[in-house]
């Protein structure tokens, strides 16, 4: 257990997190296996790479003596959610920054933010832009004195060694991964926990997203010194970009639930199995092998 994080937390904590076989026939016909890795499961408040991502920089801000956490997201960004959420069980005061101008009434996972004691500011699209800039925080500073800034998505070097304990919960025989890719810190950290032989496939939900690649080795650099795990980016799986949906993603949404009784996240995930099923249709991995799909929970509705 981490120091400082309460029990009432950890004991709630599903881990290792599930670990489901996915019957489907298209799948059997091409010789492949898949598992999906319900991370979406691990806790209601804080599911998935949100817990993996915060849970060391709660140890940290805690080890410096920080009471107040400050981070950065959308209107409907689940993110701001699970850190309003894991303030309220550790006892730390939160400040989510908002991209945008304020609405009332509030959306409800603003609404459930500020319910878990989160204090709320906005900042206009074009400040949001500069958000990580020295003027922009230290005005942040200004205004709410000593916190532990968490950047937005919480993707940064603790965030990546808390998403590289997740191939740990995984058997060696597992050969490919599957992540949907937001800032990529998950996929950042998941590769670098992956044995050898193992090879860890991203989906950007990002339009153009070429500047990821650079993103995710920059935070293994911080992390660990160098860029590490086999892994690759699948980059024409995005449907328009950032919360946008076709037709096809949307049947291949519902078929997907009809067949399964899950109804994937169509912000990332649905994206991220829609490539997965592509690319076993293509012939791209060898008939026998072993794949699985990593369900964070990443986030259910899109941010404004």
């Amino acid at each position: 257990m981490l120091a400082g994080v309460e029990d009432g937390l950890t004991a709630e904590l599903r881990l290792p997190s599930p670990l489901v076989e996915l019957d489907d026939e298209r799948l059997r016909a091409a010789g492949v296996r898949l598992l999906l890795k319900r991370d979406d499961l691990i806790h209601p408040e804080v599911p998935g790479n949100k817990w993996r991502k915060l849970k060391y920089n709660i140890a940290t801000a805690r080890e410096l003596g920080f009471g107040m956490l400050l981070t950065f997201g959308g209107a409907y960004s689940n993110h701001i959610r699970a850190t309003a959420a894991i303030g309220a069980y550790c006892g730390f005061s939160t400040i989510g920054v908002i991209r945008g101008e304020e609405h009332l009434p509030l959306n409800p996972s603003l609404r459930y933010a500020v319910s878990r004691g989160m204090r709320l500011t906005y900042l206009d699209r074009s400040t949001y832009r500069e958000k990580t800039s020295d003027a922009v925080i230290r005005a942040l500073r200004q205004e709410f004195e000593d916190f532990y800034l968490i950047p937005e998505g919480g993707s940064n070097a603790d965030a990546v060694r808390g998403c590289a304990e997740l191939p740990a919960e995984l058997d060696e025989s597992v050969d490919v991964l599957f992540c949907a890719v937001g800032t990529g810190g998950t996929l950042a950290g998941v590769a670098a926990g992956l044995q050898p032989n193992q090879l860890l496939i991203g989906v950007p939900v990002l339009k153009g997203a070429t500047f990821l690649e650079d993103e995710i080795v920059t935070l293994q650099n911080e992390a660990y010194g160098a860029r590490t795990g086999t892994w690759r980016l699948e980059h024409n799986y995005h449907f328009g970009g950032y919360a946008k949906r076709t037709p096809e993603l949307d049947k291949f949404l519902d078929d997907f639930e009809a067949r399964h009784a899950l109804r994937l996240d169509w912000v990332y995930e649905a994206k991220m199995m829609y490539a997965l099923y592509d690319q076993v249709t293509r012939g791209t991995f060898r008939r026998g092998a072993t794949l699985v799909a990593l369900i964070s929970g990443s986030g259910n509705a899109p941010e404004a």
